[in-house]
Formats: C-alpha cells, sequence, structure tokens
C-alpha cells in the first residue's frame, strides 16, 4: 500500500502547489519595542523624538519617556463655534483636518487626510491662539496622542476629541478607497463611514480644566 506521502516524496511540485493553494496565515502582529505577541486588540504608542505610532504590548505601553500611550476617548464637541472666517483663517485647503499639540516642536501641528494619507499643513497657524483661547475644548487635548478632529460640510463644522491613531487610520482609508481627481463616490462613503463609528464611540462632554502645555505659544 502506497504512503500518502510517497506521492510529495517523488513529485515535489505536488507539495509546493498544495502550500500554494493552502490559504497563508497572516503575519503575527508583535510589540515594537520587546517583540511580544500582540492580539488583534493591542494598544499604541507615540515616539514624540520620531513621531512614529507604535504597536505594544501591555507592559510596553507603561514605558513613559519619549513614549507616551494614546488614550481611547472620543469626545464629540456639538456646541464648538468655527466660523468660515477662522477656516480660512487657520489656512487648511480643505473640508477636513486634524489638530494635535506636538511637544517635541513645541507648537500645534495641522494634518489633512487625503490621497497620499495625512499630509502636514506647512502654512502658519496665525489664527490658533486666538481659536484655542475661545473654545474652551481644545485645551483638554492630551500632547502628542488626541487630536481635534474637524470636517466642514455646508458651513458647519463637526468637531471630535479622538485619539492620534485614529485620525491617520483615516487618511490611510481615503489613500485605499480614493479614486480620480477628486476622490470620487468611494472616498466619500469610506469617510463617512469612519465619521458615523467616530459618532457611535463618541460622549458628549463638557470639557475639564484646559491643560497647561501651551497651545498656541510656539517654542522659543
Amino acid at each position: 500500500m502506497r504512503h500518502p506521502l510517497d506521492e510529495e516524496r517523488v513529485f515535489p511540485l505536488v507539495a509546493t502547489l498544495r502550500q500554494l493553494l493552502e490559504p497563508a496565515e497572516a503575519p503575527r502582529q508583535r510589540c515594537e519595542l520587546c517583540d511580544a505577541p500582540l492580539s488583534d486588540e493591542h494598544g499604541h504608542l507615540v515616539d514624540t523624538r520620531s513621531r512614529r505610532l507604535l504597536c505594544a504590548c501591555r507592559m510596553c505601553a507603561t514605558a513613559g519617556g519619549r513614549y507616551r500611550a494614546v488614550p481611547t476617548r472620543y469626545v464629540r464637541l456639538p456646541r464648538m463655534a468655527l466660523s468660515l472666517t477662522d477656516w480660512e483663517a487657520i489656512g487648511i485647503p480643505v473640508d477636513l483636518a486634524f489638530f494635535f499639540f506636538n511637544s517635541d516642536l513645541g507648537r500645534v501641528v495641522a494634518c489633512y487626510p487625503g490621497p497620499m494619507g495625512a499630509a502636514e499643513s506647512l502654512l502658519p497657524l496665525d489664527a490658533w491662539p486666538a481659536l484655542a483661547e475661545r473654545i474652551p475644548w481644545i485645551g483638554t487635548l492630551a500632547p502628542d496622542v488626541e487630536a481635534l478632529l474637524v470636517r466642514r460640510a455646508a458651513d458647519e463644522y463637526a468637531a471630535f476629541i479622538v485619539p492620534i491613531d485614529v485620525c491617520y487610520e483615516l487618511g490611510g482609508r481615503i489613500r485605499r478607497a480614493w479614486t480620480g481627481f477628486g476622490g470620487g463616490a468611494t472616498a466619500q462613503r469610506a469617510i463617512d463611514e469612519f465619521f458615523a463609528t467616530v459618532l457611535e464611540r463618541s460622549v458628549e462632554s463638557a470639557p475639564a480644566t484646559p491643560r497647561s502645555h501651551g497651545y498656541g505659544q510656539e517654542r522659543t
């Protein structure tokens, strides 16, 4: 009686074809600090020096120092008062942007998601100090790891406090869905679905006492 493996011993190509036809297992994600295996639901860290997002295990998520853990809070800011004049003064050329305080640079950074991912605005945010003074929610953002995410539609503004990794996720979604010059219906649907999820996760909350991290102040 022929052994079931004889066929593979005589015809190595058979074994190779079987391996190619079998679905490959997805590589297991690992902590980028200690290389420990990670579950699908794992946390992230921001390296404040390189501004990189890192996947982290529970132990490394408390590393501290140059690494800051990304929080998980979502807050909807329904009463955020922005005008078209405010938006134009900030200098964002599109209807979707996020803002966060970069502690290494000592200033607020503005980014807008698009077909190339999340692009950083090179325009000076001259109007930001006045905006931060008028809107107290801005002062509650945790530096480096939380962002103010704003979407303008018909001169109305949907504003949220979200984890910084979520903003880069939005950039990735738009990049993958983008078609043609203006993005197309697929990109618009991806944006709508993203904000529906953010809205579902968000709570409406009065702002806490603003943090004393110098929003609107350039580092000297």
